[in-house]
């Protein structure tokens, strides 16, 4: 399975497994329902076969996409349970059938959503896997070493599992062969090497100013069968996502807007928040009470810590945490550091597990907080570093999580050094902009996760 060229039998594959999961699903549902609804008849294993065909045709493009987190993979999955049901309903209604139970379809419909969804990241997993073995990868190569050419290398390079191998740059600033590694040459010498080297992808970074240069790359590309891609250089200065138009021939980018400006997924990720904070509050004393104890029995003070800390739109709220550390004068100025005089034992342990932030639920309940979001910050540390970090005041966009993106890619504890929190702002930013339910699954589980392995930045 060497470099791309049975990238369209992997897609065929995958849908085959399709077919076999949407099958899978059927027979189980035969199994578990009662004969007498109607749902084993052939006709209905037919419609639902014929169901998936639109479903094939919207969505069997994903699967050439070689970079699509897991959450995104899910948000496809979504829409194709829904596309599947629409036209299987609409069968239906033009067959006139109408004697099969809702609480059928649903049994049937939730084994699908379980199935395709395992089936669509297990092979995403598994060709990743592949991948970094060195199997089914594509060559490419990058016009224009500039800030955005090297920045889509990152990119590119940041996961081996991607499948893409780098061939080299091009720019017309030969001087860059003694400072950058895989300079093979000028714009002039591209067409030559891709020919040569049997180059499948050409990633045109060059300034939109060289539009000579870039016209000829396209024709070249469309003439050899190349797949090009523009690489806009607006991504210099705006690092939101873009939404690609046509406004009649002329092709133009908008401003992707922030998903949770959308009032239906606010009320999705409110919803969940209420839901999932007042399950976990029933069964909280099981947690709380021997947590209490321990922090009474650890030092004089009380059980719970409240500091004030910003939240939704730069208000401030009182943010519930277990007392982790002595009664102290500075714990609304000082951050706790690895070998913190003023924690106690008990705290040490609650601080690595992440169980300090329980109590924070409640502030979720009340609808100070959300489960996931930016972590809310102490009030100096919001005057300090709005001052000083650039869009730092856009993490306030939404509500603070309980944990958040920041978190479980490392960026928690203490901030020593500027950077680190630069760092966190950009993951929190990021978050805000790219916002979805799986995704906020995905932080639930990675932050569980982590709890159970420790964090070696939660001090």
């Amino acid at each position: 399975m060497e470099r791309g060229r049975y990238g369209h039998m992997i897609k065929s594959l995958i849908v085959v497994g399709d077919f076999l999961c949407l099958n899978i699903a059927y027979a189980l549902t035969c199994l578990w329902s009662d004969p007498s609804d109607g749902f084993a008849a052939k006709i209905i294993w037919l419609l639902l076969n014929l169901s998936y065909f639109p479903v094939f045709l919207f969505f069997a493009k994903i699967h050439e996409l070689r970079i699509l987190h897991v959450d995104r993979v899910l948000i496809k999955v979504s829409q194709a349970i829904i596309s599947h049901l629409a036209a299987f309903l609409l069968l239906l209604f033009f067959l006139q059938i109408d004697d099969i139970r809702a609480i059928v379809l649903l049994k049937f419909y939730l084994l699908l959503s379980f199935l395709l969804a395992a089936w669509w990241v297990g092979s995403r997993k598994l060709l990743k896997y592949f991948r970094r073995k060195g199997y089914n990868f594509k060559k490419i190569v990058i016009v224009g070493a500039g800030s955005m050419g090297t920045k889509l290398l990152d990119e590119l390079r940041s996961d081996a599992g991607y499948g893409y191998k780098f061939m080299g740059f091009f720019d017309d600033n030969v001087a860059l062969k003694k400072s950058l590694p895989h300079f093979q040459g000028d714009s002039l010498s591209v067409e030559k090497f891709v020919i040569d080297n049997k180059v499948d992808e050409i990633y045109c970074a060059l300034p939109m100013s060289q539009e000579e240069k870039i016209t000829r790359l396209l024709k070249f590309s469309e003439a050899n069968n190349v797949s090009f891609y523009m690489v806009p250089d607006v991504g210099r200065y705006i690092h939101r996502q873009l939404e690609f138009q046509l406004v009649g021939n002329v092709p133009v980018l908008s401003l992707h807007p922030e998903p949770l400006q959308n009032i239906f997924s606010r009320i999705l990720k409110r919803t969940f928040d209420l839901l999932f904070s007042i399950l976990f509050l029933i069964c909280s004393p099981v947690i709380f009470i021997p947590i209490a104890i321990a922090v009474k029995l650890s030092s004089p003070g009380p059980v719970f810590f409240t500091q004030k800390r910003t939240g939704f739109k730069g208000k401030e709220f009182k943010c519930y945490k277990f007392r982790t550390m002595r009664v102290n004068s500075n714990s609304d100025k000082v951050q706790a550091s690895r070998h913190d005089p003023r924690k106690t034992r008990v705290g040490e342990f609650l601080r690595k597990t992440s169980l300090d932030e329980l109590p924070q639920f409640w502030n979720v309940l009340k609808g100070d907080m959300s489960i996931v979001g930016p972590r809310p910050h102490m009030i100096k540390h919001t005057q300090d570093y709005s001052k000083i970090i650039d869009k730092y005041m856009l993490r306030h966009l939404i509500k603070p999580g309980i944990t958040g993106w920041a978190q479980v890619n490392g960026y928690r504890g203490e901030t020593r050094e500027l950077w680190q929190m630069e760092r966190r702002v950009e993951y929190d930013v990021w978050y805000i902009e790219h916002w979805n339910f799986w995704l906020d699954l995905k932080i639930i589980f990675l932050t569980v996760v982590n709890a159970f392995r420790g964090e070696s930045n939660a001090f």
